[in-house]
């Protein structure tokens, strides 16, 4: 007896194949989704941070963590120094200087969380670690200087732990999409801006106020 053997017709095949294709759609459509919103959130946090730091000034004619009169402005904190800067690297976690005097990068959270401007706890940790943190799992900082060459600004917001193709698109939003040039650049150390994007990099973006 001869048994025959069936196979998929060219009409099951075909539509073996739409599934497929609609399936891998679906997920790339998906993980597109997910980049935009990561970005719109880095986005965000910058104009917020931006936003509390004008609150603050407005209320106290000072600027968070530099404040001279935050013990009497807001109670159990640390002054500033009142010069007009936030002095201090932006990713700082001291909260003292090597000379003793208060970290001010690392006090501008607190300040502002006691002003209730930003959400979060005002409690002094042991390592001084008040930044919040952003949704790539980053930290969101503050200094005065310039973190890249040829940036403009008084104040300067840093995030880090930002994807490539993250920061490409807050660049776009935000700026020129150009991440070495404009009021958003960013790289993968402070100092000279990075001329070409890899997606699958970190890095540090910032821009200024």
């Amino acid at each position: 007896m001869k048994h025959s053997q069936a196979g998929f017709t060219l009409v099951e095949i075909a539509i073996v194949l739409v599934i497929i294709g609609l399936l891998l759609g679906g997920a790339l459509k998906g993980q597109e989704l997910i980049h935009s919103a990561k970005a719109k959130a880095v986005a965000a946090e910058f104009r917020n941070t931006a936003t509390m730091i004008a609150a603050y000034q407005d209320r106290f004619r000072a600027m968070p963590g530099d404040d001279r009169a935050a013990t009497t402005h807001l109670g159990g904190s640390a002054n500033g120094n009142g010069n007009g800067t936030i002095d201090g690297a932006w990713n700082s976690t001291a909260l003292s200087n090597p000379d003793g005097s208060p970290a001010e990068s690392t006090y501008v959270w607190q300040h502002l969380r006691l002003a209730n401007l930003a959400p979060g706890s005002a409690a002094s940790p042991s390592a001084g670690d008040w930044e919040p943190r952003n949704a790539e799992g980053g930290r969101i900082g503050i200094q005065s200087a310039t973190p890249f060459t040829g940036m403009r600004g008084r104040v300067f917001v840093c995030q880090d732990n930002i994807s490539g193709r993250i920061a490409q698109q807050v660049d776009t939003t935000m700026d020129d999409g150009k991440p070495d040039e404009g009021a958003v650049r960013f790289g993968s150390a402070l100092g000279s801006a990075a001329s070409t994007v890899d997606d699958n990099q970190s890095y540090i973006i910032c821009t200024g106020l």
